[in-house]
């Protein structure tokens, strides 16, 4: 790895310390869920330090100072003007979500998501009682595309969209005109469009994600969580410009009680947003070279599995159909074979059930670890085949 500023490189053991990604199943290397294993940025550290060395934690209100932050990385970064007023504080992405469906559909109501996607968006839509419609994404010649004809068709059914974007797991960021045609047909159907945009800021160097405009019908959940590495602190805005919208959306929080603050987050998020501008640009430098080196080393050491060529995420998408094993049996293979976890692409829909999702937000020496039991896992398979 080239010389970095920031500490990109040193492995730190996070067992023992009720990591979801390390201590729940006790893996050797787990390359699944979407957090990172680099060290935070030196000021959100600092921050939270320096909240810490008060020796009182009780309730916390939000400050005027984090939507400040919002408001100004998204019109510094993108060119997307926000204010406080088309804003709503919440403990979560997912959390907001489902605070959004409880609201704004009822039970039994469809509502549409685009296939393969994250799993959990199956999760809040089943658990609230609803039923999912998906609108499958479209993989030809190693790329993904939207099915325009089967939306407009399927959003004739449905009142409520779920879009992510950029997309987890492919790693697509939707054009412009992506997101108008989507846009366009939600109006022509009177559906609510949702558009997660958490992993926004991780796309390749030079590249950006294009942020939904204000619209009455679209409503954004954004969140610094992924792309500083600060999920732990459970914080996020809803926004919309639907006056409407924000009040139901406000009061549904309000009685799932998913609208307070943690007594860190607003020092961790302001932290982020308004001195850790140089981190990410670095990480996004570091997490493209480990792309590289995943692309490289498939092509070189294991060619019988194939990079989707992705912009954005830390979370790559592999297809692994050459190998015609189904992607939960492939990925519980490599977790007993070689000690190594991957996301199964059958999680995230049927038609994912020929990929495995791997985390590469890890330092090289872990990343390489985990192609080397990738490449020995798919030996071993083919042996016992």
């Amino acid at each position: 790895m080239k010389n970095t500023r920031f500490d990109f490189n040193s492995v730190i053991d996070r067992t023992n310390t009720n990591s979801l990604k390390w201590d729940l199943f006790g893996d050797d290397l787990p390359m699944w869920v979407a957090d990172m294993d680099f060290r935070v940025a030196p000021a959100i550290e600092s921050a939270i330090q320096k909240r810490a060395n008060h020796p009182i934690y009780g309730y916390t209100i939000v400050p005027e100072g984090l939507y400040d932050s919002y408001i100004n990385w998204w019109t510094r970064r993108y060119g997307l003007k926000m204010s406080k007023e088309d804003m709503a504080y919440s403990i979560g992405v997912m959390p907001s979500i489902s605070s959004m469906i409880r609201c704004l559909s009822d039970e039994g109501d469809e509502i549409l998501i685009q296939t393969p996607v994250y799993h959990v968006f199956f999760y809040v839509i089943e658990d609230n009682n609803r039923r999912v419609l998906e609108n499958e994404l479209i993989y030809e010649n190693g790329e993904y595309r939207i099915d325009f004809d089967d939306l407009d068709e399927k959003l004739s059914k449905v009142r409520m969209m779920i879009l992510c974007n950029p997309h987890n797991p492919v790693g697509k960021i939707w054009s412009g005109s992506d997101l108008a045609r989507i846009e366009e047909l939600c109006k022509k159907h009177d559906v609510i469009l949702i558009s997660d945009e958490i992993h926004c800021d991780l796309t390749d160097p030079g590249v950006k994600y294009n942020p939904f405009n204000p619209a009455d019908n679209v409503i954004r959940c954004l969140s610094p969580s992924k792309s500083f590495n600060i999920a732990g602190f459970q914080s996020s805005i809803v926004h919309t410009t639907n006056e409407e919208l924000l009040d139901k959306i406000k009061t549904q929080m309000h009685i799932d009680n998913s609208d307070s603050c943690n007594v860190f987050a607003t020092a961790a998020v302001t932290a982020a947003y308004d001195e850790s501008e140089d981190w990410l640009e670095e990480l996004r430098e570091v997490l493209h070279e480990n792309k590289q080196i995943v692309k490289e080393y498939l092509a070189k050491e294991l060619p019988v599995v194939k990079l989707v060529e992705c912009d954005a995420t830390y979370l790559l998408w592999l297809d692994c159909s050459a190998l015609n094993v189904p992607s939960k049996v492939l990925c519980e293979f490599l977790r007993q074979n070689q000690g190594l976890f991957l996301s199964a692409g059958r999680d995230f829909g049927e038609n994912g059930d020929n990929f495995l999702r791997m985390n590469i937000a890890c330092p090289q020496e872990l990343l390489l670890d985990g192609l080397a039991r990738l490449k020995a896992g798919v030996i071993a398979l083919n042996i016992i085949r």
